[in-house]
């Protein structure tokens, strides 16, 4: 135990599935199961009616699924009544011909079957022609046609007889049903993450060193549901994917495999949260195909997982350990699983959520295009602004910051603000504060700059944003309330890049510029 809390962390407890213990837990009412733990189907077929006979008309097949006790009955009533039959017909023709009456068998007689007296002797005479032991005491003479006809009916019934039960016993010892004794399932299927997705999770072991040649494995969800149209389907069975497009559903079993089912969209398990599970009914089977390496037959081993044996939040403990020169497979941790962090939320509810808390892109409000500035700059550029209400979403998504994050962020505002109450005073000697502004005006004035010309009064201009590829760029210019800025001033021209002096224009555009 505590190797494994050193491994996997102090949080994961280690859980044993074990069904021979016991547990303080109220035990819940067993359910009736479509197909058994060990793989038998739990279907009983009644009221056939007339169509009984079709078991008759494939005899060798009825004769194979038989269980043990009446195929060895049957195998030795066959034989028997046979013997019998067949002893009787000896002993008829002997009965007929007057042999019986001749006890001595004197010399000047001869008999159909020599040293046949009576019922046992003709019993005798027929095992020993059936086995073929030849004791050379009885034998058939060639004064008895009849006998002979009848010796050669014996030898063709006794053949079919022979390859007919002995085929059926050779065929039910080979079938390869044993052959899944040694395939292993885990007792409980489990619900947890694998590579960030929810997954349905169960595990398959091979206890023999001989192989499973293409070994496959299928699952389905076996469920009572209602059509939209109020049909009812009871035990609906729909597919389980295990990996059937990617492959992964063909195993190479020599090692413990964990099999896994990615429950998403396509899922019939979409909508399966931990509290859900408990009011569920279902059953998963699982069926597991392959060929026997020694055989060449076909095995298929089967098992199912109630609702009740579904694990949500357990991982299956590591059973394969690096020796000396081979790898360790320990199969006492087989079934055992232990808890890990798991969202107890279905994979539909963990998608609206994502989609809910998903940020949404900032909006952008286009505006006109405003005069140009300068008289090197042609053509009209489009400008975007962000809007007073994307401000404030931005400073709603900055209050979700983490503390230290904020404390950052508003130093750096603190500094900001410094700088710009710190600035040279407007035009007029009039000093202002960015404080007694509004807040609309405070975010122009924190991101406006400042444009100087000599000889002339200053004015806050704001550069808008602009492509980098166009030929010319449109700037727009904001001024602060009468209050506080230098009454009309004289516009200012700013040389952006991309534009052209005056003196390098064609001469039809410097009358142009003149005449304005």
């Amino acid at each position: 135990m505590s190797a494994i809390r050193r491994k996997f962390g102090e949080d994961y407890q280690v859980v044993n599935t074990n069904r021979s213990m016991t547990f303080s837990a109220p035990v819940k009412r067993k359910r009736q199961r479509f197909v058994e733990k060990n793989g038998r189907c739990n279907v009983q077929h009644g009221n056939l009616g007339g169509e009984t006979s079709r078991y008759i008309s494939d005899l060798f097949t009825t004769l194979v699924d038989l269980k043990w006790r009446w195929n060895l009955l049957i195998f030795i009533l066959t034989y028997t009544v046979a013997w019998l039959v067949m002893a009787s017909m000896w002993w008829v023709i002997a009965y007929i011909r007057g042999d019986l009456s001749h006890g001595g068998h004197d010399s000047s007689y001869t008999p159909c079957v020599a040293n046949v007296y009576n019922f046992p002797s003709a019993f005798l005479f027929f095992i020993e022609t059936e086995a073929t032991i030849g004791y050379g005491y009885r034998y058939i003479t060639e004064k008895c046609p009849e006998g002979i006809i009848l010796f050669l009916f014996q030898s063709l019934l006794g053949s079919i007889v022979d390859a007919f039960l002995i085929g059926c016993m050779f065929i039910k010892m080979s079938q390869p049903k044993k052959r899944a004794e040694t395939l292993m399932f885990s007792q409980d299927a489990v619900i947890s993450q694998r590579d960030g997705k929810l997954c349905l999770m169960f595990r398959v072991g091979n206890l023999r060193n001989s192989h499973m040649v293409s070994a496959q494995i299928r699952c389905k969800l076996i469920k009572s549901r209602q059509t939209p149209e109020g049909e009812f389907l009871p035990l609906d069975q729909c597919e389980l994917d295990v990996g059937f497009g990617t492959g992964a559903d063909q195993l190479f079993l020599v090692s413990p495999l964990t099999i896994c089912h990615e429950i998403n969209t396509k899922s019939p398990f979409f909508d399966l949260s931990q509290r859900s599970l408990m009011n569920e009914q279902f059953e998963i089977v699982v069926i597991l195909e392959g060929i026997v390496e020694t055989t060449g037959m076909t095995c298929q081993a089967r098992t199912s997982y109630t609702e009740d044996e579904v694990l949500w939040g357990h991982r299956f403990l590591p059973v394969m350990s690096l020796e000396e020169g081979f790898f360790r497979v320990d199969y006492s941790q087989f079934h055992n699983t232990f808890e890990v962090p798991t969202p107890p939320y279905s994979v539909k509810e963990q998608e609206e959520k994502s989609s809910l808390t998903s940020p949404n892109p900032l909006p952008v409000a286009p505006t006109p295009s405003s005069p140009l500035l300068g008289n090197g700059s042609r053509g009209v550029r489009r400008e975007r602004l962000l809007s007073a209400d994307n401000a404030d979403y931005t400073e709603d998504q900055a209050s979700r910051l983490p503390s230290k994050l904020q404390r950052m962020s508003s130093t750096k505002e603190e500094h900001l603000w410094r700088a710009l109450k710190t600035g040279p005073a407007l035009p007029g000697d009039k000093a202002s504060s960015t404080g007694d502004l509004p807040l609309s005006i405070q975010r122009l004035r924190s991101s406006s700059i400042t444009a100087v010309r000599q000889g002339q009064p200053e004015e806050q201009v704001q550069l808008l944003s602009f492509d980098g590829d166009a030929e010319e760029s449109d700037v727009e210019k904001h001024r602060l309330p009468a209050a506080i800025a230098a009454p009309s001033p004289p516009p200012v021209q700013i040389a952006l890049v991309g534009g052209r002096p005056e003196g390098n224009l064609p001469p039809k555009l410097r009358r142009m510029n003149a005449d304005r």
